[in-house]
């Protein structure tokens, strides 16, 4: 089909563009008025069944799996029949898919436009019953064994995927300043590993499946692709101190290089996009990234800039830790004001608020990194530098039961299983980072407690990695015994329901 389909929140305002306006969902939206509707029909028989929406309800960042089941239910009569209605409409002029849902990004809404878009007349020559064939085999043929897990891994591949190598590089970081080298070496010859495999996959992304890669870059969590540069700066700074200054160079260069770009690229793109939602409750704490990416960035160079001359690395960092202070603030008065202005579902509570505590205390990193560098050019007096460290310090301490405390209300109290996710390593990350930064913070300013403190919080975030590691190699596990049986039981079955 030729015609353009987009989706968009039922509450966005409707330009001229949007062609014939179409409500997907399988319930009226609550609150929103049937007579006088901004729409030109409700089609509810396309929308996912009512387990496959309670299950994706239960578990909001297993977009990928819903992706797949919806998909494989787009293929049965009804839908198909639905689908086929949404065809004559879209006919008219352009199709616009209505949701009620927060993050129309990750939405049926933006798997239906999707489907629509890569299924076209050819489709309704298939059985009734089968799904549409995938978009990019040949033939009809889809590619079999590793080859189609791996192509389906990459096309849905998270675009946070690198907090794995963020949260391994910071414990490894924690190890090394706690004395533990053998153990420090070990995790970060796996986050090199990880850096290495994560990085092409996310150029692959961007090349085949570039409407879905751009999609999430204008989405409310645009800013989880600056794990790209944090991870890279990451690694600078952990390489430094073993004296692979040259590759610690190299890997600040691309850190530099893609915090400029993502820095700049997803606050302009968010600002000048016309398909997103105007909802406040879009904000969550992967957006305190943009102000950890900044710190990356200083930490990487101070780091650097103890052990080769010139003035450049100084300066920039610098200016990136003074950037990442405001970029801090401003964020955290947004996630703040939405978190205690606007309702909070238990399901939508993510990992990622930790985000909140790790980044003021990547920020005190860098100025302790800033303290070890010669007084004098660009860099801030020390007791400028101290201070601020223990201000930032001491609000990240204060959040910490805050979070925990939401965390209890989370699982404990509104029973949100306790499974893996990727935004698990968006906890690594934090819990890691404060333990390096009361380590360190207490080493210069000579302040034994914190540096005994330091070093237990070190063997925390150590065990933490180990645990959180180990939960996703057994979710990677599962997936492949689930399918033996699944293959075992014979053809026909559709997905499991949970």
């Amino acid at each position: 089909m030729t015609a353009e389909i987009i989706c968009r929140g039922i509450d966005e305002q409707t330009p001229s563009e949007d062609g014939v306006r179409v409500l997907v969902d399988l319930v009226w939206p609550q609150g929103a008025r049937r007579d006088g509707a901004p729409l030109d029909a409700w089609v509810p028989e396309v929308a996912p069944s009512v387990e496959l929406q309670r299950w994706y309800d239960r578990n909001p960042l297993q977009f990928g799996e819903f992706r797949r089941r919806y998909r494989t239910e787009l293929g049965d009569q009804r839908h198909r029949h639905a689908a086929a209605r949404l065809r004559d409409l879209a006919g008219h002029g352009g199709l616009t898919l209505l949701t009620a849902a927060q993050d129309t990004g990750r939405s049926h809404a933006a798997v239906l436009a999707e489907w629509l878009t890569d299924t076209g007349p050819r489709d309704e020559r298939r059985p009734a019953a089968g799904p549409p064939t995938p978009r990019g085999t040949a033939s009809g043929v889809r590619p079999a064994g590793c080859r189609a897990g791996l192509s389906a891994a990459v096309a849905d591949l998270n675009a946070g995927a690198l907090a794995f190598v963020m949260g391994t590089g910071i414990v490894s970081t924690a190890l090394y300043v706690n004395g533990a080298g053998t153990a420090s070496a070990a995790l970060l010859w796996v986050a090199l590993a990880g850096f290495a495999v994560l990085v092409p996959a996310y150029g692959w992304r961007l090349l085949r499946w570039r409407e879905r890669f751009v999609a999430d870059l204008l989405g409310p969590r645009a800013f989880a692709f600056l794990t790209l540069a944090i991870s890279s700066n990451v690694l600078a700074a952990r390489l430094v101190p073993d004296g692979h200054t040259a590759v610690a160079g190299a890997f600040l260069a691309f850190g530099t290089l893609g915090w400029v770009v993502l820095d700049y690229g997803i606050p302009v793109a968010l600002i000048t996009t016309l398909k997103r939602g105007p909802s406040f409750d879009q904000v969550n704490g992967t957006w305190f990234l943009w102000a950890v990416g900044s710190e990356s960035v200083a930490v990487a160079a101070a780091s650097l800039a103890r052990v080769t001359p010139g003035h450049v690395l100084p300066v920039l960092a610098v200016v990136c830790w003074s950037v990442g202070l405001m970029q801090y603030l401003l964020t955290a008065g947004i996630v703040l004001a939405r978190l205690l202005a606007r309702p909070v579902q238990p399901e939508g509570l993510m990992t990622s608020v930790w985000i909140f505590m790790g980044a003021a205390s990547i920020a005190v990193l860098a100025a302790v990194r800033l303290i070890a560098l010669p007084p004098g050019g660009a860099v801030p007096s020390r007791p400028l530098l101290v201070g601020s460290s223990v201000v930032l310090w001491s609000f990240s301490s204060w959040l910490i039961p805050l979070l925990l405390a939401l965390g209890v209300w989370r699982h404990a109290l509104r029973r949100v299983p306790l499974r893996y996710e990727l935004g698990w390593w968006n906890l690594v990350f934090p819990v890691g980072m404060y333990a390096v930064t009361t380590h360190e913070l207490g080493r210069v300013t000579g302040t034994s407690w914190m540096t005994s403190v330091g070093r237990w919080e070190v063997w925390i975030a150590a065990v933490f990695w180990a645990v959180v590691f180990a939960a996703m190699a057994g979710a990677r596990l599962r997936p492949r015994r689930t399918a033996v049986r699944g293959s075992a039981a014979g053809a026909g079955q559709g997905p499991p329901a949970g």
